[in-house]
């Protein structure tokens, strides 16, 4: 890597986005923060300004905007704000490489927009793929840009695939499956018959990875999985019957590619991730990251369990979206987030989590994703039907 990259953090106050600045900070010589995005953290929002001195900062809530130009007023920083604001910083020609960490929906229109501009995009929003995978992977391609896995399942697998290139069918490179691990989640070995009292604490409580409320809860009912299926089938270019999910709770080995010779190929690591992001910062050269080595004379035993389809309904709901086509995971997307900031409200018991997103896919017909739009529209059908089921809890 001869210049400076210019990036972009979308989503910087979030555990993604101060992962890709810890490593940043690791490697001034080689990025340069251009510009960073947050919704509402504005103590924070400050703290990132005054170390990294970006060139701009949106803040999504022009409260918190104005609170903070207000307290940057000695930089030089400029603070935009507004969700149109998010798509205009992508789009800057100085920016070369954007680390998309916005999560859920929120972040599809600005990851698009640095897809079309021809950037470099490090995704870590899976949603993008999830709501918009077709129109989403055709703009990559017709666009020229460089689309870089950071999820650790997905970068794993992209790491086990040395020869893959972006719409190059893996039966070429001899690949006959995929396999995503997952952890588990804090209620592995926690009996179906208790999870109706389960707290929002206890399932923010993961076990291996420290990440955001959504996602952590993402994790519990394994819909994260769910959307990593999808994430992976767009990315990899597969279908559903390619890709298999184990669960390993030590995360350590954090996805395997399994070839036609009988080879199986993976990636290991600690629950750590600057170790993806380092890998996409620098790809294709390797970076120091910051995590912990891992001491192979540690690793006592590494297990790989069946997962249990009646305890998490949710990935086979996303299996089933991936199968249906057309809007399906949309509308699945949509139901799931609205349902899970209701359970973080405590509005909605755990358990009825996947069944509001049965039936706001069962009330939907799936047609297809023409444009940006009708995705957007769709997304904004779930979210209204989500709610009507929510409130009538």
């Amino acid at each position: 890597m001869s210049a400076t990259q210019q990036l972009l953090i979308l989503g910087a106050t979030g555990s993604v986005g101060m992962s890709t600045l810890a490593v940043v900070a690791e490697h001034p010589d080689r990025y340069r923060v251009f510009a960073l995005t947050a919704y509402n953290r504005v103590e924070l929002a400050e703290q990132l300004c005054r170390q990294f001195q970006p060139q701009y900062f949106v803040m999504v809530d022009p409260v918190a905007a104005e609170r903070l130009r207000s307290a940057i007023s000695d930089l030089r920083t400029e603070v935009l704000s507004g969700t149109a604001a998010l798509v205009d910083v992508a789009r800057e020609p100085e920016v070369t490489m954007v680390m998309a960490a916005i999560v859920g929906a929120a972040g599809l229109a600005p990851t698009l927009a640095a897809v079309e501009a021809g950037k470099v995009v490090l995704l870590a929003n899976k949603e993008s793929l999830v709501m918009a995978g077709q129109l989403f992977m055709d703009a990559v391609v017709r666009h020229g840009g460089q689309l870089l896995p950071i999820d650790s399942e997905q970068n794993a697998m992209f790491q086990s695939l040395p020869n893959f290139r972006i719409g190059q069918p893996l039966t070429e490179l001899g690949v006959v499956r995929l396999w995503l691990t997952a952890s588990g989640g804090p209620f592995l070995d926690r009996p179906v018959d208790t999870l109706a009292q389960v707290t929002p604490a206890e399932a923010c409580a993961h076990p291996n990875w420290d990440m955001g409320k959504k996602i952590s809860v993402d994790s519990a009912t394994m819909m994260n999985k769910g959307l990593e299926v999808i994430e992976t089938a767009w990315f990899f270019g597969v279908g559903g019957d390619q890709i298999e999910v184990v669960i390993h709770p030590q995360s350590i080995v954090h996805s395997l590619v399994e070839y036609c010779d009988g080879s199986i190929l993976s990636q290991l690591g600690s629950a750590d991730m600057r170790i993806p992001i380092a890998h996409a910062l620098a790809w294709p050269e390797r970076i120091h990251s910051g995590a912990a080595r891992l001491d192979l004379r540690e690793l006592t035993d590494l297990q790989f369990q069946t997962i249990d389809n009646d305890k998490f309904p949710c990935l086979g709901l996303a299996y089933s979206a991936l199968a249906e086509g057309g809007l399906a995971a949309t509308y699945m997307n949509a139901a799931n987030e609205i349902a899970v900031q209701a359970f973080l409200e405590e509005k909605l018991g755990f358990l009825q989590i996947p069944v509001l997103v049965s039936e706001v896919l069962s009330q939907l017909p799936s047609n297809e994703a023409t444009d940006l739009d009708s995705v957007v529209g769709a997304d904004e059908q779930a979210r209204r039907l989500a709610r009507r089921l929510v409130d009538r809890q």
